[in-house]
């Protein structure tokens, strides 16, 4: 049965707004913390739900990655109607629909954070037979195989704090999807999201939009080589890479929480700034 309720949140500011996006099986309160910080340098901020997540396994499994990106488009339209500047910012896989709403609206999105961006699970977390099984997710979804198979997250679930991985680790095994997201990722979501993903890295050349890439040099679930390093590679626009060297993967909410908020304000207000002059 689904459990679903809308988590989205819009805290009202200035002329210049943040659409913030979550992860794979995540929530928008992993963004919570850069939404408040955000808000209280003045931004608008509208941290937005995906179709399919704060519920059940059945319920993501629904939803394709293109009601993912639905859900983002739906909420930049709703933010452009309150602000002047719109700017997008994700986290994981929410970094890549950050980054293929400003290829595709580059008049719009005057800015995109990219946040631990994860294009493939390579992290030092992921054991080997995850790693070699993930490739052969979108043929097993095509053939209907493995369809209710998850796979289930392990410590250090992409915290490196020690006292906030108890916490949310607590509240995920425990089922509470609405404020932890969901425990495992389910076999045909993580198909959907290698989808997203190569149709992602062929966009990257049409990022024109100034880019902030943030990601974790010890990230345990996404390598920063082969998803940092590859955004920054490839987009178009002027970019700034940040390596973080005390957070796993959930930058958002883990030890260097405050730096990902100050160079996220600083980020945008630079370019706001440069609009106006």
């Amino acid at each position: 049965m689904s459990t679903m309720q809308d988590l989205s949140y819009f805290l009202p500011g200035n002329k210049n707004g943040v659409l913030l996006i979550h992860g794979l099986t995540g929530t928008p309160n992993e963004m919570r913390i850069l939404a408040n910080g955000l808000h209280k340098a003045g931004f608008t901020v509208y941290a937005i739900q995906l179709a399919g997540h704060c519920g059940t396994e059945a319920d993501l499994c629904k939803t394709s990655w293109q009601d993912w990106y639905q859900s983002v488009k739906d909420g930049a339209d709703y933010l452009a109607q309150h602000v002047d500047n719109v700017f997008v910012a994700g986290l994981s896989m929410g970094a890549l629909l950050a980054l293929k709403l400003t290829a595709d609206r580059p008049e719009q999105i005057k800015g995109v954070g990219v946040l631990a961006p994860t294009f493939c699970y390579d992290g030092w977390s992921i054991p080997l037979w995850a790693k070699k099984t993930f490739c052969f997710l979108v043929f097993y979804k095509k053939i209907g195989i493995f369809q209710k198979v998850s796979f289930i997250e392990k410590p250090p679930y992409g915290i490196k704090d020690k006292r906030i991985r108890a916490v949310i680790s607590e509240k995920m095994l425990s089922g509470d999807a609405a404020s932890a997201g969901l425990a495992g990722n389910p076999f045909p979501a993580l198909a959907e999201m290698q989808l997203l993903a190569k149709n992602v890295k062929s966009q990257l050349p049409k990022v024109v939009s100034p880019c902030l890439i943030m990601h974790s040099g010890n990230d345990d679930v996404a390598d920063i080589e082969t998803n940092a390093k590859l955004v920054e590679k490839n987009v178009s626009g002027p970019k700034k890479l940040v390596i973080l060297n005390d957070s796993y993967h959930l930058i958002t909410i883990d030890r260097q929480r405050r730096e990902v908020i100050k160079e996220c304000v600083t980020f945008f207000n630079n370019i706001a700034e440069g609009i106006e002059a």
